[in-house]
């Protein structure tokens, strides 16, 4: 059975757990390695059943406890060459064993991981698939200006997906911000609104996607509340019914919700 968490989301800091009971791997590792190791032990994993880390970009909330996660717990570090340069450049990899993303997918601890390249404002940035040993499907899509065709054909068909819904349109516009912050958030490169990201999530769950989880949400551009309604809205206004045709919840930026499945 998956096992799936999002440990920690926004901008804050990024990890998600994925597994089957025998064997985990983390998606980015941008909280500390204590605060890591703890949100783990509270789920009843041993970090010893971590076989790896799967980074998606070089952004220091998904890279930040990584050097010192990885290089005392000897836990293999995968990532697009581009963003192992990053990472570099960053001081995160000493004592690190670093490892490209294999073009074909990695099979790690029973798990087969996909990358599929993602348009955000660093070079390299991806998002990953994972496939369990019992035909389970998990997709992160998250830091992604647009969703382009080749990311709907990676996440197509997934059973649980944590997508991105950065900001409410509205929030940001009318914010704090500067004026090149909020272009930055809005442009190709930056990150899904709301909106965006409601769009898709009909033909996901036409597909076959039950579960979505949605991520990255901005606290100071977005709630929790927004995001959800305008995601329940477009399902809804497509027929599709929740806790029968899908499950939904926004991720907090501490102490996700461990599912089972």
């Amino acid at each position: 059975m998956a096992r799936v968490c999002p440990l920690f989301s926004g901008s804050k800091g990024n990890c998600i757990v994925v597994g089957d009971g025998s064997g985990y791997i983390l998606i980015d590792s941008g909280m500390s390695a204590k605060r890591t190791l703890d949100a783990l032990a509270e789920r009843d994993i041993d970090i010893s059943r971590v076989a790896a880390v799967f980074v998606t970009h070089d952004h220091s909330d998904h890279i930040g406890g990584i050097r010192v996660l990885a290089a005392k717990r000897s836990i293999p570090v995968y990532a697009t060459c581009a963003t192992l340069d990053g990472m570099e450049r960053a001081g995160q990899l000493t004592g690190v064993n670093t490892r490209v993303m294999p073009a074909g997918g990695a099979d790690v601890a029973g798990l087969f991981v996909r990358s599929f390249p993602t348009m955000h404002d660093t070079v390299g940035s991806c998002g990953y698939t994972v496939e369990t040993s019992d035909g389970r499907k998990v997709a992160v899509a998250t830091d992604l200006g647009v969703v382009t065709d080749e990311v709907r054909t990676a996440i197509t068909g997934s059973d649980y997906i944590v997508i991105e819904s950065n900001h409410d349109v509205d929030m940001l516009r009318f914010g704090p911000y500067s004026y090149a912050l909020k272009q930055r958030i809005m442009s190709p490169r930056g990150h899904l609104s709301n909106d965006d990201c409601a769009r898709e999530l009909p033909r996901l769950a036409k597909t076959g996607t039950t579960r979505f989880v949605l991520g990255h949400l901005s606290q100071e551009n977005n709630t929790a509340k927004a995001a959800l309604e305008t995601a329940r809205k477009t399902l809804f206004d497509n027929g599709l019914r929740e806790g029968i045709d899908f499950t939904i919840c926004a991720a907090p930026q501490f102490g996700g919700q461990l599912t089972v499945f």
